[in-house]
């Protein structure tokens, strides 16, 4: 049997959207998207910060955010939400705060009233902060007993330093010392409307959802000071840094590079080199790695995109008695990619992979709404969305080969390896020049 040719990506079915900047300057997304008769309700307020504390405050404040507010506790405000048919969580990271969640469409307003009423009237009692601060504790401890977190921390570092990016794991001492009165001054502090982005996508017209967020939310007001954030920095490269982990079976190995944002007009060109390299299943590392080789079950590549800078990551996780050959592969993929045109079949392949994803990825409520949220940080929308499909067909031969040579350089990397050092740091010492 022969597959089929690819056809050409169909243009995508126009949406009714509505974009306005409320009174108290909160920025509205509105998009109708039928088909469910739910409202999908993404609210993204910048939360970036370089004081040292910081991050164990705004993990411990998200996780107590939703355990009670204006005369509702714990119990009584998932009540109120669960009664609405609706769902909401509040997570966090070094760029944003997101409130998030879904209701049914006649419910919009009123589940906005009970997010309003968080975002002006939290409680934070102390037997719920002493509560979720147990529950933190716990879960930093899990989390860095895993060696893809300690990977991931110890390369953040490598990369930035002291810069905020580095430091966004909580650390268990400053979490114990949160206090609920630091919680609420934070509160106050930085959640405001001015500088925040409310996304709502679902089955209503988008002026009326527009016109729920005005009137619930109209008693939340204020501006967030600026971060006074420094310039990312540039990754520093250097050798290998292994960290032990006596008698590992396994190896965890993680290496970061810098990378365009999705403003750069270069961008299409890498996110496709970026599929060509380790970005899907088909990519030429996984081919060498997975199929070839038998070495692990799934390397994977990926842009991640910052709200202060874009980075290329490398993640794969190895046995430990084929750490080194492992690594020797990755190199020579690096090499071969940086430093040899690709081919028009894979440019073609990626291209409508990309195009697929991306069409995918948006065809729900819950992902249109997510993906407009993230884009909404960089003054993006709907916009960037429908004609990104364009660009990337667009997108030559020689400009995928020219982000390649640029940005998977071997030497452009800075790497970090988890696993048991007394058997693998002599034969990857071998290869590269290798830090303990």
């Amino acid at each position: 049997m022969t597959v089929p040719a690819l056809t050409k990506p169909r243009k995508p079915k126009g949406l009714k959207a509505t974009e306005a900047v409320l009174d108290n300057g909160l920025n509205v997304i509105a998009v109708r998207k039928p088909g469910v008769p739910l409202v999908e309700v993404r609210l993204r307020l910048p939360f970036l910060s370089a004081k040292p504390t910081h991050p164990a405050q705004a993990t411990l404040l998200s996780d107590a955010m939703l355990t009670g507010a204006a005369g509702l506790d714990r119990v009584g405000l998932a009540a109120a939400i669960q009664g609405l048919g609706g769902d909401v969580s509040v997570n966090v990271d070094a760029d944003r705060l997101i409130v998030g969640g879904n209701v049914l469409a006649p419910n919009l307003r009123k589940l906005l009233d009970v997010i309003g009423s968080v975002l002006v009237e939290p409680t934070y009692d102390k037997d719920d902060v002493a509560t979720e601060k147990d529950r933190l504790l716990e879960k930093l401890t899990i989390a860095r007993a895993r060696p893809g977190i300690v990977a991931s921390e110890a390369l953040a570092l490598r990369m930035w330093g002291e810069h905020p990016y580095a430091l966004d794991l909580a650390q268990p001492d400053d979490v114990a010392a949160v206090t609920p009165g630091q919680l609420r001054a934070m509160h106050r502090s930085l959640v405001h409307p001015s500088g925040a982005f409310l996304v709502l996508v679902g089955d209503l017209p988008p002026g009326r959802m527009v016109e729920h967020a005005q009137k619930a939310l109209a008693a939340w007001t204020g501006k967030a000071p600026k971060a006074r954030v420094p310039d990312l920095p540039p990754p520093p490269g250097g050798p290998l840094k292994v960290i032990d982990r006596p008698g590992a079976v396994q190896s965890t190995l993680r290496m970061g590079g810098p990378a365009l944002t999705r403003t750069d007009e270069r961008y299409p060109a890498l996110q496709l080199a970026n599929l060509i390299f380790g970005g899907y299943f088909t990519s030429r590392w996984t081919e060498n790695l997975r199929e070839d080789k038998g070495y692990t079950y799934g390397p994977h590549s990926r842009i991640e995109h910052h709200v202060l800078g874009s980075t290329l990551g490398l993640n794969v996780e190895l046995a430990t008695d084929v750490t080194a050959p492992a690594l020797l592969e990755t190199l020579y993929e690096l090499g071969r990619i940086s430093s040899l045109p690709v081919t028009e079949a894979e440019v073609a392949s990626v291209t409508q992979y990309a195009i697929g994803t991306l069409a995918m990825s948006t065809a729900t409520q819950a992902g249109l709404a997510s993906t407009l949220s993230a884009l909404s940080a960089f003054g993006l929308g709907l916009d960037w969305i429908t004609e990104h499909p364009a660009r990337l067909l667009a997108t030559t031969v020689e400009d995928v080969s020219a982000a390649a040579a640029e940005f998977f350089a071997p030497t452009a990397f800075t790497s970090v390896i988890v696993g048991d050092a007394a058997t693998i740091a002599d034969p990857l010492a071998a290869l590269v020049a290798v830090e303990r």
